[in-house]
């Protein structure tokens, strides 16, 4: 009765342990672990209590004490590795770029267990964070900002763009703003390091926002910014992209944070209808490939692409990014996915994680 209760509250509040802790387990009638939802903790002992289950409560309700009130982050390198365990040899989870404010929940060694704004939990060594108290980051949300937008550069010691570097830099990466010197934007980066990049190659980030559109031309003009990227598992930055972190940094680059993974990408928009041919799909639509659930399995989700429409293309990372075809005379057909879509959705903006032009997330 016990696990079961257990189980009920996990299914409720943490159905998807990729963006929520709950780590509860029972030891006879002790309640040991962890969690990061106060309301769930709450209720399993509410549920306990009215069953009349005697129990003694053991589990740690994060942010970790030992982290003395610095529950924020921010990343301070060009591309931060977030992993499924806190070791280098660990899988590779999803990145975070510079600049990114992410939760910190506790601390394992020089590793610490964080959430980014997408709400994917992994871990980060401290050689990629910065953390700060609310009123450091308070500060820090405050100050002006610059968003890097060529899709690899430097940061230098200097206004010479011939000179030391400071740091490598990819779209995306975020830094404080704090002048203009002969051609260079002069910047501060989250951990105090300052640098100067130069001024055609960063763009001030309310400018950068309020300029998003995800139309379906932007999206499949920022989608062609990214052809031949590596494949890589994980990634989500100009350094490579895994499927869901390709369709992830296309969105993300006309305003839109969308969840890590393609399996949960899926859940978001409305359905395109697909039975009768490819006509009602629209650039920018995302198509998802897997296997159907059958005999009392589950759909498996395990890849995703964005629809580019001439040709019947769509344009996925696999290998490289990469651009196929649905058409089979086509010399660019991918027979394997045709054999394994599962069905195509159509996002808005309402139906991000994030519409960065309303959200407050780097200021």
């Amino acid at each position: 009765m016990l696990q079961t209760l257990i189980d009920a509250v996990r299914q409720q509040y943490a159905p998807d342990k990729r963006t929520v802790l709950f780590q509860v387990e029972a030891l006879g009638h002790v309640l040991s672990g962890e969690t990061n939802l106060p309301e769930a903790k709450a209720a399993l002992l509410e549920r306990l209590q009215a069953a009349n289950i005697p129990f003694q409560d053991s589990i740690h309700v994060l942010p970790a004490p030992d982290l003395e009130g610095r529950h924020r982050a921010l990343v301070t390198i060009s591309v931060a590795n977030l992993r499924t365990q806190p070791k280098h040899a660990a899988e590779l989870a999803t990145q975070a770029t510079l600049g990114t404010p992410i939760q910190v929940w506790k601390k394992d060694g020089t590793w610490y267990l964080v959430q980014t704004p997408d709400e994917y939990i992994a871990w980060v060594d401290a050689g990629g964070i910065t953390l700060l108290d609310s009123a450091g980051f308070k500060n820090w949300q405050q100050s002006p900002k610059l968003l890097y937008t060529d899709p690899y550069g430097f940061a230098y010691a200097a206004a010479d763009g011939n000179g030391a570097t400071v740091s490598d830099l990819v779209y995306g990466d975020v830094l404080v703003l704090e002048g203009e010197q002969a051609g260079f934007y002069k910047v501060v980066f989250p951990d105090g390091r300052t640098g100067y990049i130069p001024s055609g190659s960063g763009v001030l980030y309310e400018d950068w926002v309020a300029r998003r559109q995800p139309t379906e031309e932007n999206l499949v003009q920022t989608s062609r910014r990214l052809m031949g990227l590596p494949y890589l598992w994980g990634g989500t930055s100009f350094k490579g992209v895994d499927c869901s972190g390709f369709t992830k940094t296309v969105y993300f680059m006309n305003g839109l944070v969308l969840p890590r993974d393609a399996s949960q990408q899926i859940h978001l928009g409305e359905v395109v209808d697909t039975a009768g041919g490819w006509q009602q799909l629209r650039p920018g639509d995302l198509l998802f490939f897997g296997v159907p659930a059958a005999e009392g399995k589950p759909e498996r989700v395990v890849h995703v692409g964005m629809w580019l429409g001439e040709g019947m293309t769509f344009i996925h990372a696999s290998g490289r990014v990469r651009i196929s075809s649905m058409n089979p005379e086509a010399e660019n057909y991918d027979a394997y996915e045709r054999g394994r879509f599962l069905r195509a959705k159509r996002i808005r903006p309402q139906d991000a994680l994030l519409d960065l032009r309303a959200a407050s997330l780097y200021e």
